[in-house]
């Protein structure tokens, strides 16, 4: 088993006023050549967003973005037509494919949004864009590891153009979980939202994240009141 650990506090920062951001990974100003992607797994923002502020509309393409609200109302335009808003425990997925244009703004006029942007390469190009969103219930994680992005269509997850997996756990207690990788070959980006872990003697608190691969499992001792966050990934 080969593991790195990324301290919550060593992430990139950039405060704008209306945009405060903690960067897992090298993004826009912020570089570190030892912190560029995990894998297949390219970003890893942390965001917080002021009441009525966002993203103007702006292009991507080629690029598999998931956004994970942790606290207040997300909304979303993009040149699809797709408009809504997204609520914590609720997923958005979208693959930008051969090219769109999105913004992304707090859709609350007095309460700011943290928000988790995630963007992963795509595993065929130039597909056709598309957008999704669906609700997962608290109960769907409750003391376990759901599984809401796959590389598979069906009615429980989010489909990704990539054989990466996302799955988010909430534990009330103290609990010991083994995770298994899904395919040969990836490797597990695993990020506490909030509480603490323990993973191959590294402990880990709220925003610390630790890159696990070369095994195709491992165990974690997870602290009550815990919130965790699992990117499944190819490592090449």
């Amino acid at each position: 088993m080969k593991t790195v650990f990324h301290k919550s506090t060593e992430r990139g920062h950039a405060d704008h006023g209306w945009l405060n951001a903690h960067h897992s990974f090298s993004f826009a100003s912020y570089h570190d050549e030892s912190k560029v992607h995990f894998g297949l797994l390219r970003v890893l923002n942390d965001d917080i967003v002021a009441a009525g502020m966002g993203f103007g509309s702006h292009p991507h393409d080629n690029m598999e973005i998931v956004t994970i609200p942790l606290s207040g109302t997300l909304e979303h335009r993009d040149s699809m037509g797709n408009v809504g808003v997204i609520r914590p425990n609720e997923i958005q997925a979208m693959s930008a494919g051969s090219g769109l244009t999105h913004s992304e703004y707090n859709h609350s006029k007095t309460e700011p949004i943290n928000l988790l942007q995630i963007w992963v390469f795509p595993k065929e190009r130039n597909i056709k864009p598309r957008y999704d969103q669906k609700i997962f219930s608290e109960a769907d994680k409750a003391g376990k590891f759901k599984t809401i992005v796959a590389p598979v269509k069906a009615d429980d997850v989010m489909w990704i153009n990539q054989d990466a997996y996302f799955s988010l756990g909430k534990f009330s207690t103290d609990t010991k979980q083994e995770y298994k990788m899904q395919h040969a070959g990836n490797g597990s980006y695993v990020f506490v939202i909030e509480g603490s872990a323990t993973i191959n003697g590294q402990k880990l608190g709220k925003r610390d994240a630790l890159g696990v691969w070369d095994t195709d499992k491992f165990e974690l001792e997870i602290g009550a009141g815990s919130e965790i966050l699992i990117i499944d990934v190819p490592m090449e």
